[in-house]
């Protein structure tokens, strides 16, 4: 285990890195957003997560790349919904949205650290009443864990006031080290997506994957030659802890497991992080990871059939993920 500055946030705090072993496996979190900047099995040389030496990129182009975004991860159309009988405005990041709690989002925040030992760390935030139009303070708490479960993670959060939270990982996954996703295969158990309209929110009620591009229930690849942007939530039906995706490559396998209703697939079409450079040593092009986000359905605060994301006072919303490795 350790722990060292890794540079300076746009008001000046202070940064700090944490490496953790255990498991057969090494990685490195990031106090801003709560991020997993590295991630590395043994036996593999190249890393298995797209990330970053310099903390400038996480505050450009690479955005998000293993972050923990929230209070409400995805899109809430117009950047409004219905709250206790009155109409919750919030800020927008996106002409048409609040993406992944908009522009005051917890992957733009410098999480505290709470314990650190050499397979675990807590990290937490406080997020203010008010903040980017959310009601009630938040106290969110990250618990990651490396061990016989892999990569673990298990979220936890309260609020004083009746408010929304739906928090999401937002690690971008590369099995190969190559510049781009080719021979990636993955596997989601899903029978039912919700269609999007042009600007990524949801349309209605689910639908069959069934002779869509969005069927992985048998395996295809992330990309393939024709196919629009990928930036979908497949339904997962179940409850608590079980398998929501498989992805392999080169040689490895990687199941990850989650108590969520939902996994937002993104296939990282406009990825392009020039001129900061990537783990690899070069930036990231289209396409150079796919994001694999275990979550609630998007603009869940405007759809009363949707898995509710509504957080009262007194309750704690839980999230679990366990992300484990082998080669094949």
């Amino acid at each position: 285990m350790t722990k060292e500055h890794f540079g300076r946030g746009p008001a000046g705090e202070d940064v700090t890195r944490v490496t953790l072993r255990g498991g057969g496996l090494t990685a490195r979190f990031l106090t801003w957003g709560a991020t997993l900047q590295d991630l590395r099995l043994d036996g593999v040389e190249h890393p298995l997560v797209l990330g970053s030496e310099d903390l400038a990129a996480y505050l450009g182009p690479m955005l998000y790349f293993g972050a923990l975004v929230g209070r409400v991860s995805n899109r809430i159309d117009r950047g409004e919904a219905e709250l206790g009988g009155e109409l919750i405005l919030l800020d927008r990041n996106e002409p048409h949205a609040t993406l992944h709690g908009g522009p005051q989002g917890a992957g733009e925040k410098n999480w505290r650290i709470e314990a650190l030992t050499q397979d675990a760390v807590t990290l937490a935030l406080t997020m203010p009443d008010g903040e980017g139009g959310f009601p009630g303070t938040l106290e969110v708490r990250a618990h990651y864990r490396l061990g016989p479960d892999g990569l673990s993670l298990d979220l936890e959060a309260e609020s004083d006031a009746e408010t929304f939270c739906a928090f999401a990982h937002h690690s971008y996954w590369n099995l190969t080290g190559g510049p781009d996703l080719s021979g990636h295969i993955l596997i989601v158990p899903a029978d039912r997506y919700l269609p999007v309209d042009d600007h990524l929110i949801p349309l209605g009620p689910p639908e069959p994957v069934a002779g869509t591009r969005f069927d992985f229930r048998a395996g295809r690849a992330v990309h393939e030659t024709g196919d629009a942007i990928l930036d979908h939530n497949l339904c997962v039906d179940g409850e608590g802890l079980r398998t929501v995706c498989t992805l392999e490559a080169g040689g490895l396998l990687m199941e990850m497991s989650s108590d969520m209703p939902g996994l937002q697939i993104y296939d990282g079409y406009l990825l392009d992080t020039a001129p900061h450079l990537g783990l690899t040593g070069a930036p990231y092009g289209s396409r150079a990871g796919v994001a694999l986000e275990p979550q609630m359905w998007p603009d869940a605060p405007n759809h009363a059939e949707y898995p509710s994301v509504r957080l009262a006072p007194g309750e704690t919303w839980r999230q679990r993920i366990r992300i484990r490795f082998r080669q094949v």
